[in-house]
């Protein structure tokens, strides 16, 4: 039998969620069965795989503790992970990072390497014989493994909350990219009002009610152009996967350097002409209130060397700043 005490850090979660943490090993289908044969309890009571636990619940799962009970979690040596990101604003609540192209966010098949959310345990001293229940610094939002710049990493449970509600409901939170695309725009800005179908729709779902296509809205203006690429500034009005990178290659201007929805050929070229090795975006700047005290933050991560050399090459002027002429040190811009 396995019993253990719901600490205030751990409150607030499903208690399938928590459960599973506790039981990591334990196939998922099993965990379930065990809901259903009534072998979870809290406080005494059938323990429902929906209901939110509360600080000093007590829960206990019956069964052989030697084969359920997961092995303590190691973030694959944490106090041994270099870190490469830099660091741009931290405080009690939340560390943001400007993450550097090429590093992944979490493990995952085919990552190699330390990831994003083990480098920032390291940095934040997180320790590793931590119980599996307690919340672990993990990046709040997402930010392709290609693209460099601002990562918001939450260092605890309530801050993890505020920052996925924020991001989920867009209210408040300003996202601007600087991105390297294909060629010269027609005009110094625009819009592209574009539904885009769900990344991760299954199978399944496709053939039952066809593609599901979501809102998509994405501004750009031009910061410098040349005959054959441009530097543009991005805002998007929505968080769907890929979004910028699928929605500029939709009118014919691909980031530069994208392998997977970019032009190949202009790919080259541009690796060739102006040293482009990696995806020509960045996220530049993050405004938004502060999870816990609502705070404005405004966040900016300057454009990293390899990017400010492509655009040196390519006789494009970064944005006053962008270029870490003026370095942000460990705080952050407030309003």
């Amino acid at each position: 039998m396995i019993q253990l005490t719901v600490s205030s850090d751990a409150a607030g979660q499903r208690l399938d969620k928590l459960v599973r943490k506790v039981l990591r090993d334990v196939p998922l289908s099993h965990v379930y069965k065990m809901f259903r044969t009534r072998r979870i309890r809290v406080n005494g009571t059938r323990g429902r795989a929906e209901q939110l636990v509360a600080t000093d619940d007590v829960i206990v799962i019956r069964g052989d503790e030697e084969r359920l009970l997961a092995k303590p979690e190691r973030s694959a040596g944490a106090a041994r992970v270099a870190v490469t990101f830099e660091v741009v604003h931290e405080d009690g609540d939340v560390l943001a990072v400007n993450k550097p192209a090429g590093l992944a966010a979490h493990p995952g098949t085919g990552i190699e390497g330390a990831t994003l959310v083990e480098m920032a345990r390291s940095y934040l001293k997180t320790p590793e014989d931590l119980p599996p229940t307690e919340f672990r610094p993990s990046p709040a939002h997402r930010l392709d493994r290609d693209t460099s710049g601002i990562v918001l990493v939450a260092k605890h449970r309530k801050a993890m909350v505020g920052l996925t509600e924020l991001f989920t409901l867009g209210e408040g939170v300003r996202k601007t990219y600087l991105a390297m695309v294909k060629g010269k725009m027609p005009r110094d800005a625009g819009t592209i009002d574009l539904p885009l179908s769900e990344h991760e729709q299954t199978g399944r779902s496709k053939a039952a009610r066809g593609v599901n296509f979501q809102e998509a809205l994405t501004r750009w203006k031009v910061v410098a152009a040349a005959k054959e690429i441009s530097l543009l500034a991005v805002n998007i009005e929505t968080g769907r996967t890929h979004q910028i990178r699928r929605h500029l290659e939709a009118i014919g201007h691909p980031v530069a350097g994208d392998r997977r929805y970019g032009d190949f050929p202009f790919n080259r070229a541009a690796r060739t002409r102006w040293g482009l090795r990696r995806m020509g975006l960045h996220a530049w700047k993050l405004e938004l209130p502060h999870p816990i005290t609502g705070a404005p933050l405004r966040l900016e991560a300057p454009l990293p060397p390899e990017l400010c050399e492509a655009l040196s090459r390519a006789n494009l002027q970064a944005p006053p700043g962008a270029a870490g002429a003026e370095r942000l040190n460990s705080g952050s811009r407030r309003a």
